[in-house]
């Protein structure tokens, strides 16, 4: 095992598609910390141990490690670009499939790196620490298209779908409407039935990543009078006539992130690209929410640690009253208590991860944990300013655009009022 890691390591960047494809090989052998993905435990001396929640596989102590190098080197010099344009550079979208970070549990006959949940969640951990907008981007095609398309798609539409999605196509989620927020199952795009396809009318709004999406899964009532129980999901791909991307959002943070209304004007779409079963699109929609959840929580972390680890040199180099600013005990118990929340939402965020992964209820964590860390996000870009001073309210400093990007953590993917409404749900009901 050793040598076959170290094999893999040394090709990481002389061929960046194949690494990750590489790494699927040894994805069922663990590292001597946990020999059971169900218990991730040890035993010595007659005793159960159980591993740390920061304990990593070969696997992905590889992946958070080539991610974090591949963050830094390609996508942190163009960072303020992107968000002064409003505009992903189109090597950025190259670079996330050419590391296979598009397709992290996509099956390897299918072209995709066929790794683990916990495995797209460092990922996008480490993509937010340098940018949020691109972070978000993995998120969706990870945790949202590629499982819709791995769990419910026909073998048809996987062998059409998932070997693009692995290599070079964007997918978009179209769930939300004008009149459709977290109230989501009162949407009013209805998909009428005509022979053997569907004629789709409607508007979607604040969907993500539809300004470069090959193909939408969209979420339209095809039996009205069965109300949120007719609720289906549809595969439309990019070009279909009638199918219009509108007026692209300028949003105060991800500003890069392409957010859009997308429109459908007599949209003509197969029966056989339904995906899934007729009226389960709530279904589906309620299961693939619950772990993105999980997946914005990652985000919101990756964006509290980045920008923590940015403030902290220049409190240690900035001199005031003869010492530095590190050194004022005010300083360093603020400075403390961030980074304890921080490490806070990181295990929340972990725990939740690993109670998907392996099969355990998770829907309460999964709100904790993106509840917590968005509020950790906010509070930390908020602090990080008022610790940098003057400096870090301009955009010489990237301190501010993370205070910007950390909003949207309290938002999408559910509101923190509907997290807290779950949990409350969920306790009540003795969970």
């Amino acid at each position: 095992m050793v040598t076959r890691v170290s094999q893999t390591l040394g090709k990481i960047f002389v061929r960046p598609r194949r690494w990750f494809l590489g790494l699927s090989k040894i994805r069922p052998c663990f590292s001597k910390s946990y020999h059971s993905a169900n218990a991730l435990e040890s035993r010595t001396a007659g005793r159960t141990l159980y591993a740390p929640l920061q304990t990593f596989t070969e696997e992905e102590i590889m992946l958070k490690d080539t991610v974090a190098k591949f963050a830094q080197e390609q996508i942190a010099p163009l960072v303020r670009q992107m968000d002064e344009q409003s505009h992903m550079d189109e090597s950025v979208i190259r670079g996330l499939f050419e590391q296979g970070l598009m397709g992290i549990e996509i099956e390897e006959q299918y072209g995709g790196s066929e790794s683990n949940f916990f495995a797209s969640i460092l990922a996008i951990e480490e993509l937010a620490k340098v940018d949020a907008s691109v972070s978000v981007l993995c998120d969706i095609q990870n945790t949202l298209i590629n499982t819709l398309l791995r769990k419910f798609g026909s073998e048809q539409q996987k062998r059409k779908y998932l070997p693009q999605l692995a290599k070079d196509m964007v997918g978009s989620f179209c769930l939300s409407e004008p009149e459709a927020g977290s109230d989501a199952f009162s949407l009013r795009t209805c998909a009428e039935k005509h022979e053997d396809y569907y004629i789709i009318n409607g508007s979607k709004m604040w969907i993500s990543n539809a300004d470069y999406a090959g193909v939408f899964l969209v979420m339209a009532n095809a039996n009205q009078a069965a109300s949120y129980r007719g609720i289906t999901c549809f595969i439309v791909d990019q070009g279909t006539e009638g199918l219009q991307i509108g007026k692209k959002e300028d949003k105060l943070g991800i500003r890069a992130s392409s957010t859009c209304a997308v429109n459908f004007d007599n949209v003509k779409v197969p029966e056989s690209n339904i995906l899934g079963q007729l009226g389960q699109g709530y279904k589906y929609a309620i299961g693939m929410l619950n772990e993105g959840r999980i997946g914005i929580a990652a985000q919101m972390v990756g964006l509290a640690q980045g920008c923590f680890d940015n403030t902290i040199p220049y409190l240690k180099q900035r001199v005031q009253f003869g010492k530095r600013i590190f050194d004022f005990q005010g300083m360093q118990h603020q400075i403390s208590q961030v980074a304890t929340q921080i490490e806070a939402a990181r295990l929340l965020t972990y725990n939740a991860a690993r109670l998907k992964e392996t099969g355990k209820p998770f829907v309460k964590e999964a709100c904790m944990a993106k509840y917590y860390s968005s509020e950790v996000a906010a509070l930390a870009s908020s602090k990080c300013i008022e610790w940098m001073g003057g400096v870090g309210y301009t955009k010489d400093y990237p301190i501010e655009k993370y205070y910007r990007d950390s909003k949207i953590g309290s938002i999408y993917e559910g509101t923190s009022n509907i997290q807290l409404n779950t949990i409350a749900k969920l306790i009540d009901q003795g969970f």
